[in-house]
């Protein structure tokens, strides 16, 4: 059955800070509870595997994971934690003479391009804007508010047993933004705080307070957060109703229905 791996489920500097000595931060190096890798996702359907976005922690992820090389990587959208992997990617491509293949609507691809110039050598660009078949799934991009850091993309997992989204950086969702979260099995949904008192016009990702109105009115059957700054605690109780819950790292789920 297809799966779901979290290799991450950090905000964009990941947990613990490194120059931060709060008690979340302490708690990440020690007993590591809220240890916190840069917010990724390790896909499995009909025996293929798919990453969902390659950031700086690429390589320590895939130890972790036990895996020495993926073909097929997803982005999200052209943000250093969320392709800062993607030259070791390559580098491992170019050693293993294997071609990867790398999914994105075409405008991440040309901020790719920017960033990167080099790495179509070895890595194969597909431009999905009009959706892709991977496995059991039907995937498709949709463009979304990312508050001050300008759009992301989110996207919404189809098939016929089971329908998903995957939106990690967003904020401030319009009617038709929303449209594809409605009646889902299961929503991923960035949350980086559980209340962000920043200013907001500065802000970029919701916060669960935020995240439980979008949930109350889309109305999915369950709910993961991810993209967690260190301001939250894993180990906290955060009164959240029982099918809302923060997903950790290393967490795998099933994703298929349950009754």
């Amino acid at each position: 059955m297809p799966t779901a791996t979290f290799l991450g489920t950090g905000d964009s500097m990941g947990v613990p800070r490194v120059y931060c000595d709060c008690d979340i931060c302490e708690e990440a190096r020690t007993r590591g509870h809220n240890r916190r890798h840069r917010s990724s996702i390790w896909l499995e359907t009909q025996g293929k595997a798919l990453l969902l976005d390659c950031g700086p922690d690429w390589t320590t992820q895939m130890a972790l994971l036990g895996k020495r090389f993926v073909e097929h990587v997803l982005i999200t959208h052209a943000h250093h934690d969320h392709i800062g992997g993607l030259p070791e990617w390559y580098d491992a491509c170019r050693w293993l003479r294997r071609k990867g293949q790398l999914y994105a609507p075409l405008e991440v691809l040309d901020n790719i391009r920017e960033r990167y110039p080099w790495l179509e050598r070895h890595i194969i660009y597909h431009a999905n804007d009009q959706g892709q078949r991977f496995g059991d799934w039907f995937i498709r991009p949709w463009k979304v508010c990312h508050g001050q850091n300008g759009f992301s993309y989110a996207y919404h997992f189809d098939s016929p047993a089971f329908q998903w989204a995957y939106c990690s950086d967003a904020i401030r969702l319009n009617e038709e933004e929303k449209e594809l979260l409605y009646g889902l099995d299961l929503l991923i949904l960035g949350t980086s705080f559980y209340k962000e008192e920043a200013d907001p016009a500065r802000r970029s990702v919701y916060d669960m307070v935020e995240a439980m109105a979008l949930i109350n009115e889309v109305g999915p059957r369950r709910t993961l957060f991810t993209h967690m700054s260190h301001e939250v605690d894993v180990d906290r109780d955060y009164a959240l109703p029982p099918h809302v819950q923060l997903a950790r790292q290393g967490m795998i789920l099933q994703l298929e229905r349950g009754d």
